[in-house]
């Protein structure tokens, strides 16, 4: 057996290490019927969202690998990106057996920016700013936690067994990311000022969190989405409860405006996702098809 064949063995009863999504028969979940009274398409607009949420966030993530700080934080944001693409993995693969796409990696690797759906705070790079990592980080697990938990019982079983696998994952992002905001926040003048600054920057990108689409709003209906304005609770309550530990002052800014009403999950992104796109993506359009 060689270290290769190693990482791709089962480990558990949770599958595979790394590779996997950690969810027991994929495929049987799938390709699970469309429940009753849902759009097929809202459906795989709403996994698109989620997944791209997912990919996004977890490839910014892995951009700190070989970057961080030391050793030990690099293992963890490795893992932490390796968890958000592995609930990526599972909602793109449900997006493409709705007819999103041909499969997941047709949906991470060969779609032009316009097309993904995600929301801007994941996509925002930190310019190797660790304070800025963990500020965004903060504010996008504790919304997509808050998120997980209010899809656990959702009508549709794949939106359901990731929520219930993922609330555990991103509930260590969100701890992960809040000690590090306690350290650095209370720690010396120089991290005090970086992290505050950090705030400041992601600030005006948490205002989209909570914005509910016209696809949202059929799916939340049915029985079969969160409603991200519920969230705002949760996400204000760690907040409250965080930043003046951590000697911080919530940021006093504007949210980022829309175009025209439109803005990620509609396609309108920053210029940020088109240069982090061509980076990703690099690798499969120069080799359409290729297998490894």
């Amino acid at each position: 057996m060689t270290v290769f064949d190693a990482l791709s063995d089962a480990r558990d009863e949770h599958g595979q290490w790394a590779f996997g999504t950690g969810i027991e028969d994929v495929a049987t979940e799938i390709t699970a019927p469309v429940p009753d009274g849902v759009d097929a398409a809202d459906l795989a607009e709403y996994c698109l969202m989620l997944g791209d949420d997912a990919l996004v966030c977890g490839h910014r993530i892995s951009e700190w690998v070989s970057n961080a700080p030391e050793l030990e934080e690099e293992v963890a944001l490795a893992n932490t990106a390796l968890d958000l693409i592995g609930q990526a993995r599972l909602l793109l693969s449900r997006a493409a057996h709705l007819g999103a796409g041909a499969d997941e990696d047709e949906l991470a690797f060969q779609r032009n920016e316009d097309r993904f759906r995600n929301v801007a705070l994941a996509e925002l790079t930190d310019d190797g700013d660790f304070g800025h990592a963990i500020a965004r980080l903060l504010l996008f697990s504790s919304w997509r936690l808050a998120l997980l938990q209010r899809l656990l019982g959702s009508r549709d079983p794949v939106l359901a067994a990731v929520a219930e696998k993922g609330v555990k994952e991103v509930a260590y992002h969100r701890d992960y990311a809040a000690r590090w905001t306690l350290r650095l926040g209370d720690g010396t003048e120089q991290s005090h000022r970086r992290m505050q600054a950090a705030l400041d920057t992601v600030w005006p990108y948490v205002e989209e969190l909570y914005r509910v689409s016209d696809v949202e709003e059929r799916l939340i209906a049915a029985g079969v989405a969160a409603n991200p304005a519920e969230t705002r609770a949760d996400v204000d309550a760690v907040l409250d409860e965080l930043l003046p530990q951590a000697t911080l002052t919530r940021p006093d800014r504007p949210p980022r405006g829309t175009v025209r009403g439109r803005a990620g999950r509609q396609g309108v992104h920053t210029e940020q996702l088109g240069h982090m796109l061509a980076v990703m993506q690099s690798l499969a359009r120069q080799h359409p098809g290729a297998k490894w």
